[in-house]
């Protein structure tokens, strides 16, 4: 989990939250996919491991990203979901991912 300060800046305090490869990956397939069971998101994100999945999930829970939805059935059944906060920390880095777009095509051109 982060640091939790003293912070140097808002972008310190806001990176702290979504450090780490996944966590970011997390926010966009939760945007972009709305509420996602757990095994769903780990096939919406090649790569990561189960453990690492329920690490970062836990700790964006803490930090008010992602909401936890346990439904009372058998068997049990959880979705996890974004918060107010988490939609607009996504809208935050909307900004970022464009920038990351505009790099990829950057490197993709013949030097």
């Amino acid at each position: 989990m982060g640091r939790r300060g003293p912070y140097v800046c808002g972008i310190d305090a806001a990176m702290d939250v979504v450090s780490g490869k996944w966590k970011s990956l997390i926010l966009w397939e939760l945007h972009h996919h709305g509420a996602r069971r757990f095994g769903e998101l780990r096939r919406g994100l090649p790569g990561v491991s189960e453990k690492m999945l329920a690490q970062h999930l836990r700790e964006m829970e803490e930090d008010d990203l992602v909401r936890r939805e346990v439904f009372d059935q058998v068997p049990p059944r959880v979705e996890y979901s974004l918060t107010d906060s988490g939609r607009s920390l996504n809208e935050a880095l909307r900004a970022v991912g464009v920038w990351g777009q505009q790099r990829l095509r950057r490197l993709a051109e013949p030097a």
